[in-house]
């Protein structure tokens, strides 16, 4: 099985942090500690989904993982196409550098794997069937 974490890109991780930072800043300047509190759980939270977000490839599956509530298994057999995307939809991917599996017949999950051509490279591997679409500069 090997596993590829999720890439973390800046524009993601930069405007969170400095949202979490200003509400924190100002709900102690205001004196709203129950405040605090809540921005402190959801902070703590979105810690755990940037630390906790992988992609697993074993033998036939892809397994995803994003914090406590997202777990997908998708057959890679059933993976039709690879599409480089930018697009900044909600998904199990902390970068906007991103790719789009398509697979079955109308399903698709966007992901950011840290090493993008090895994890399409063991797709790949496993599914030579695979249609890939990068963009190139």
């Amino acid at each position: 099985m090997k596993t590829y974490i999720s890439k973390v890109g800046l524009e993601l991780a930069i405007p969170l942090a400095g949202l979490f930072v200003g509400l924190g800043s100002l709900m102690v300047y205001k004196g709203l500690w129950a405040g605090v509190g809540i921005i402190l759980v959801v902070s703590l939270l979105i810690l755990h989904l940037f630390m906790t977000t992988r992609y697993k490839l074993d033998k036939n599956t892809l397994n995803i993982q994003s914090g406590f509530f997202f777990h997908k298994e998708i057959p890679i057999a059933s993976i039709k196409k690879i599409i480089e995307t930018r697009n900044p939809i909600s998904s199990p991917a902390l970068s906007l550098d991103r790719i789009e599996l398509v697979y079955n017949r109308f399903d698709s999950v966007l992901l950011s794997p840290e090493d993008k051509m090895d994890f399409i490279a063991d797709l790949l591997h496993q599914n030579p069937d695979i249609e890939v679409r990068l963009k190139r500069v």
